[in-house]
């Protein structure tokens, strides 16, 4: 497999023997990012993005690409997230295979693929990294940081990690642990990429690939960031051409696609396991499960009853906003209300807003009418 990089992306250079939170180092290793907007005399009006699991760091268009991006309608000009007035800086996660480093790299000791020689990671070297990032650029203190998904855990740990590196915080559909339920699902798409003969202990090509695990997994993670009123809404009952379902077709498959449902599955899934790596997905998704901010608490206080809560309190940042979605299952509403609580007991002016979307976990991304003027009126008060 190859890395899937955009064109545009630029890079920054991690230090040498980068050390990573679960052991080990990196060596040669970089972070990819892209940037629109500039940086003003005084250097206090960056923004700093970091994504979920798969995207890249192309969330918009921009100079070096002027193709849309993944959260195109919320960063530009005008937009939200206005690059006329911002800085706005997008990385791509460590452990990622859209231009970070990560096990579908070259691990410049073997000149050959990382795979599962790549060492353990942690939501917290993703963090670690964006920080560095943000050093690189000449931002001593970003005027915020967003972090949605798995970003949003990837924002925390920046805070928790790095005290003053924002001054606040937008955290959507985030969550400062992870719960059993979102655990369970993660685990189930690890064990569909493992179960593949094709993964092979994570030695495939693209001649001899995982697909039927990355279907699966991929499947199993698109029910999750939409709710079942939006499965309701969009496809019903509604069943597919019935010819499909002769057993007397030459291309008839017993127990088969049936549903539109179904299909509109298959066809995204298809469309994402070429391009994303199988060993990234795995890596990604377990740092995700391991993480809990109170663990950084606790070993930073000596204090082994330290909590999530403490974690979250440890935090300093003037404002924040916490967006969570009523109908999200993966990250419920109760984690970003937690969040919120958690900054406030801080000493932040946390604001928490649950919002009706009927889109799930994925709202922040097509649900622009409900999260563009509540990030707008938000990035407004600084």
């Amino acid at each position: 497999m190859t890395e899937f990089i955009p064109p545009g992306t630029r890079f920054i250079d991690l230090p040498a023997a980068f050390p990573m939170k679960r052991g080990g180092a990196l060596h040669g290793a970089r972070v990819a990012f892209e940037t629109w907007g500039t940086l003003n005399a005084a250097r206090d009006n960056a923004i700093l993005i970091v994504t979920g699991l798969s995207p890249d760091a192309h969330a918009a268009a921009n100079d070096g690409n002027p193709e849309p991006g993944w959260w195109e309608a919320m960063i530009g000009p005008g937009k939200p997230i206005d690059s006329d007035r911002w800085l706005v800086v997008c990385v791509n996660s460590l452990g990622s295979c859209k231009g970070s480093t990560g096990p579908a790299s070259i691990d410049p000791g073997t000149g050959a693929l990382y795979r599962l020689a790549f060492p353990q990671l942690s939501i917290e070297d993703g963090a670690d990294a964006a920080v560095h990032v943000v050093r690189e650029l000449g931002i001593e203190q970003l005027a915020c940081v967003i972090g949605n998904s798995m970003g949003g855990m990837t924002a925390l740990a920046m805070l928790v990690r790095h005290p003053g590196i924002a001054r606040s915080h937008i955290n959507i559909s985030g969550a400062a642990r992870a719960l059993p339920f979102s655990i369970a699902i993660r685990s189930l798409q690890r064990e569909a990429i493992r179960l593949d003969p094709q993964w092979n202990g994570g030695h495939y090509d693209d001649a001899s690939y995982p697909e039927s695990g990355m279907r699966m997994a991929r499947k199993l993670g698109v029910i999750t960031y939409r709710s079942a009123l939006e499965w309701d809404g969009r496809f019903g009952r509604v069943r597919l051409d019935q010819s499909s379902q002769d057993p007397d077709r030459p291309d008839y498959e017993p127990f088969g696609l049936e549903f539109e449902v179904e299909s509109y599955l298959e066809a995204h899934a298809r469309r994402f396991v070429r391009r994303f790596d199988p060993n990234c997905y795995l890596y990604l998704s377990r740092s995700m499960d391991w993480f809990d901010l109170g663990d950084y608490c606790a070993q930073k206080c000596g204090d082994s009853q330290a909590d999530t809560s403490a974690g979250l309190a440890s935090i300093r940042v003037d404002k924040a906003l916490v967006i969570g979605v009523e109908t999200d299952i993966l990250f419920p509403l109760q984690q970003q209300r937690e969040i919120a609580e958690g900054l406030r007991e801080g000493g932040a002016d946390a604001d928490f807003l649950p919002l009706s979307s009927p889109q799930g976990h994925d709202a922040f991304l097509v649900d622009i009418a409900r999260f563009g003027p509540a990030v707008q009126g938000f990035l407004a008060t600084l």
